[in-house]
């Protein structure tokens, strides 16, 4: 961050990544919280020497700023405060006599960063830092352990596991490839070889993959991946709750070919040959797949929420528990793999059902926009991330006599809307467009990815606002 680009953030209203203290002579004792909030959700600047007052700011500058640096740097690096060391980056900045000081806090590579005792653990909220729900620090700690949980043994042996399934997984791998590796392998070197065995117990993800409702339900009480099919936008414009909901099935194997097979017949695949035969293997649908695959391999399984697939008449969402390790531009590249199941990718792989044990997230873009047009559109919390896929080549349900561009002319009249009242509510705006909330909010996530909004504060409440950039 140079000059400018700090004086352009005190000349703004709210940054959820930039927080200022006063700090005239000392640490102030609540830069703590901030430190942990950024460590935890996605790194931030953290300024000395400037006080703010409503939407102002206000130089004051620091009087002593080689003292306030050292003990700002002393106690994140020495291990005595938090839990982690912490490495941090200092800046210094003159305005006229005045010294400023600002400290780049990164995102923690293994969280959660607390301060004293875990209750002090905060994360980034809008522009505020607020102390971790119980939810949020056990979803912390699980991942600290990111791509170790799957290969816990357990009690049971191969013997433990669903005899059906077991047989359907040996040979789909046959008749994958005659020449594959492990077709001439017995059935416990063959597990072994996978890690659904370790030494002869089962192991997490052999257990989630392969077992039966009672050896799973005596890990997880309450095992199952959620899917329903609601005729509408949303619950409250379906004439029911939901037309469809996928019975419970004995292991994720079987909910892979179950959930996938309804997800066919819910996407366009225009009919095209590839030699002789018809291809089905086409970009949206290799997407879905990939999607599938990252809900069932990705999930945090030893969490409260659970797995779900939500059908709308418009989209696709696919809910998945647990945070991802990284930006989705991160995840993008595809030499970077940071899968939270490990063993879970790799059966996947061998199925052929995922190319990578990432997290697939350019097939889905890729392959979805060659058909839909648009890119799917990717939340991320700390308990959980989402990934929704637009059902239609254009965002609303309108008569074809409407030319193509209402859309986009809706899109600048929400940016009119925005410019002219920044705390204006979804609902307001559907109002005087007169479409429904559920389109809005779907122009609104457009345009936030074409980087011509940012929302700053929390979506309801009235406590957040808008942010248009030119």
């Amino acid at each position: 961050m140079n000059k400018q680009e700090l004086i352009k953030k005190l000349e703004d209203i709210e940054w959820e990544d930039f927080e200022v203290k006063e700090a005239k002579s000392e640490v102030p004792k609540n830069s703590w919280e901030t430190v942990s909030a950024f460590s935890n959700t996605a790194g931030g600047w953290l300024v000395f020497g400037v006080k703010k007052e409503g939407k102002e700011y206000t130089i004051l500058g620091v009087s002593n700023p080689e003292k306030v640096e050292q003990d700002f740097i002393g106690v994140l690096r020495n291990g005595q405060k938090f839990n982690k060391k912490l490495e941090v980056k200092c800046k210094k900045y003159n305005f006229d006599s005045k010294t400023v000081l600002a400290f780049y806090i990164p995102v923690a590579e293994s969280k959660p960063i607390f301060y004293d005792n875990p209750k002090n653990t905060f994360i980034r909220t809008g522009s505020g830092d607020q102390r971790a729900t119980y939810e949020e620090l056990n979803a912390l700690f699980r991942d600290s352990a990111f791509g170790t949980k799957d290969k816990e043994t357990t009690k049971f042996k191969l013997k433990d596991l669903d005899k059906e399934t077991l047989d359907r997984f040996r040979n789909y791998i046959k008749n994958l490839d005659s020449a594959n590796p492990y077709g001439d392998l017995s059935e416990a070197e063959l597990f072994e070889k996978l890690r659904v065995t370790i030494d002869g117990k089962v192991t997490i993800a052999g257990l989630l993959m392969f077992g039966n409702e009672d050896s799973i339900g005596k890990v997880f009480s309450d095992f199952m991946i959620d899917y329903l099919e609601i005729r509408g936008t949303s619950y409250s414009d379906a004439p029911e709750r939901y037309t469809y909901r996928m019975p419970l099935q004995k292991n994720l194997y079987n909910y892979f070919f179950s959930i996938f097979e309804r997800l066919l017949t819910r996407i366009d695949i225009p009919f095209k040959t590839k030699g002789a035969f018809r291809d089905e293997n086409q970009p949206q649908v290799l997407a879905i797949r990939e999607a599938l695959v990252n809900l069932l391999a990705h999930s945090d399984y030893f969490g409260t929420m659970k797995p779900r697939v939500r059908v709308f008449s418009d989209r696709l969402e696919f809910m998945n528990p647990g945070s991802l390790p990284a930006t989705v531009e991160v995840l993008r590249k595809q030499e970077l793999t940071l899968p939270r199941n490990p063993i879970l990718i790799k059966i996947f792989r061998i199925l052929k059902l995922a190319e990578n044990a990432g997290y697939g997230f350019d097939k889905m873009f890729n392959g979805w926009k060659s058909y839909y047009k648009i890119e799917p559109i990717v939340e991320n919390e700390i308990t959980f991330y989402k990934i929704e896929f637009p059902l239609k080549t254009k965002w609303d349900n309108v008569p074809d006599n409407v030319p193509d561009n209402v859309p986009d002319k809706r899109r600048e009249d929400i940016l009119a809307m925005i410019k002219s009242n920044n705390k204006v509510a979804i609902s307001e705006i559907s109002s005087q467009l007169k479409a429904n909330e559920k389109t809005i909010k779907r122009d609104i996530d457009i345009l936030k990815q074409e980087g011509k909004i940012k929302r700053i504060g929390p979506q309801t409440g009235g406590r957040g606002h808008w942010e248009v950039f030119k």
